[in-house]
């Protein structure tokens, strides 16, 4: 027992030693490695220390800084203004359907794959009016045809109802929605590169099947319908325009001067504008019966926008009838067989109906003749009412007074509004121009006026 009690003693006396001597060696070690470590730092000044790992939820909880945003969206303007470049770049002389399809040549064969496909096609869109493609339905079929195809196909139901890529989705209904605006209706070669590109399902897709179903119902539904290319001589756009507000078929077209350019002695050209006048029977009729002791009036100009261009018109009426002068004639029940002017009937009333109605009736007085011109002023307008009197000679006799705006000085279209918006004010002597042309306004306000102008 003795023995094995002096053995264990042994034991541990030498596991003692062996840790007593290792722990000597590592603090000789750790007294060795801080007398070298300002050598070291003082050796390599530039040297990066390690930072710490965060978690994931941590770096995911972090707030982005603003400057990020703000790059990513000065990227995205700078990949629009690109685009926009390409297509200055392209047609610098000359925008045309060529040079146009140029610039989508050039854009398929940068790139294999269509890299920024969503910001061409957005440009693109934006300048198809100073190319005067907007009505063109091969160009949107090109446009089209930019997008990747099978690459944006939900393969499942779940993609299908997470709006599996909704940028070019959003990107294939805009292009559709300007065909709408435009009035284009798609043809069987654009629904081939949808289901290609979005699939039977996709948003694009269900845009198309709405404008196939809606636009052969209205179609034809304007029974006054205006055409896409108005004409280009101001002659017959005044006579269409004149026909389009008379309503009344059997009104006749008289053009009373044609625009012409005259010489003077002195070598100055003078420019007569157009007058085209229109009056139908029935306003003769009325003419003739007016009383010559009160006058008529030549009012406007009045505005009338076909499309985008802008036309004004004149109008010769006359105050109502006051009522004492007013002479019912009988209706003759065969001047309209298929419309009868008055019906006569004979129903059973309840005692709750009203027999009183409260219509309110505005007579605004006749109107005799209407006429456009390309210069509204009084002196041409005069030329007017004299080709009036071949026909009318009652005009002779009946006083004419004028009441005219400020004209067609102020609108002259779409594009002149736009333009007057950025032109700083009009300098004093335009001003002092214009003072004398209000004059006349002022003078006819004193006669006596039952009703205002009227506008058709």
């Amino acid at each position: 027992m003795k023995c094995a009690r002096c053995l264990l003693q042994l034991q541990c006396l030498r596991l003692v030693g062996q840790s007593a001597r290792s722990a000597a060696q590592y603090g000789a070690l750790l007294q060795s490695v801080s007398s070298s470590q300002p050598n070291t730092l003082r050796s390599a000044p530039h040297q990066a220390l390690r930072g710490f790992h965060g978690s994931p939820g941590h770096a995911k909880g972090r707030p982005v800084p603003a400057e990020f945003i703000d790059e990513d969206d000065k990227k995205r303007d700078k990949s629009l203004v690109a685009h926009d470049d390409l297509f200055e770049r392209v047609a610098k002389e000359v925008k045309t359907k060529a040079t146009f399809n140029k610039v989508v040549d050039v854009f398929i064969k940068r790139d294999v794959r269509r890299r920024g496909h969503v910001e061409f096609i957005y440009a693109a869109l934006k300048k198809m009016p100073e190319f005067g493609m907007e009505r063109d339905l091969v160009v949107y079929n090109r446009l089209l045809d930019v997008f990747p195809k099978e690459v944006f196909v939900p393969r499942n139901y779940i993609q299908r109802m997470f709006n599996h890529y909704p940028r070019q989705q959003e990107c294939g209904v805009q292009l559709l929605e300007q065909m709408e605006n435009y009035g284009i209706m798609p043809n069987m070669e654009t629904k081939v590169l949808l289901v290609q590109i979005f699939g039977e399902k996709g948003h694009p897709m269900r845009k198309y099947q709405r404008i196939m179903y809606w636009f052969p119902k209205f179609k034809h539904v304007n029974p006054f319908p205006v055409p896409q290319q108005l004409p280009e001589d101001p002659v017959d756009l005044a006579r269409f325009s004149l026909t389009r507000i008379a309503n009344d078929r059997d009104a006749k077209v008289t053009v009373h001067q044609l625009p012409c350019t005259d010489v003077t002695e002195s070598g100055d050209q003078i420019t007569q504008p157009h007058i085209v006048g229109i009056q139908s029977p029935s306003q003769v009729e009325l003419l003739a019966k007016h009383n010559p002791n009160r006058p008529v009036f030549v009012e406007g100009p009045f505005p009338l926008w076909l499309r985008k261009k802008c036309v004004y018109y004149f109008v010769l009426r006359a105050d109502p009838t006051p009522p004492d002068e007013k002479v019912e004639e009988p209706f003759d029940p065969e001047r309209c067989l298929d419309y009868p002017l008055q019906l006569e009937l004979d129903l059973d009333r309840d005692f709750g109906d009203e027999e009183s109605f409260d219509v309110e009736d505005v007579d605004e007085g006749p109107v005799f003749a209407m006429c456009m011109t390309s210069r509204g002023e009084q002196a041409v307008l005069n030329q007017w009412i004299s080709g009036l009197q071949e026909n009318n000679p009652i005009l002779g006799r009946v006083p004419t007074l004028f009441r005219l705006d400020a004209g067609p000085r102020e609108l002259q279209g779409a594009a002149d509004t736009e333009s007057a918006h950025h032109h700083g004010p009009e300098p004093e002597t335009q001003k002092e121009e214009r003072q004398p042309q209000e004059e006349p306004e002022v003078k006819v306000e004193e006669e006596p006026r039952t009703s205002q102008r009227m506008k058709l």
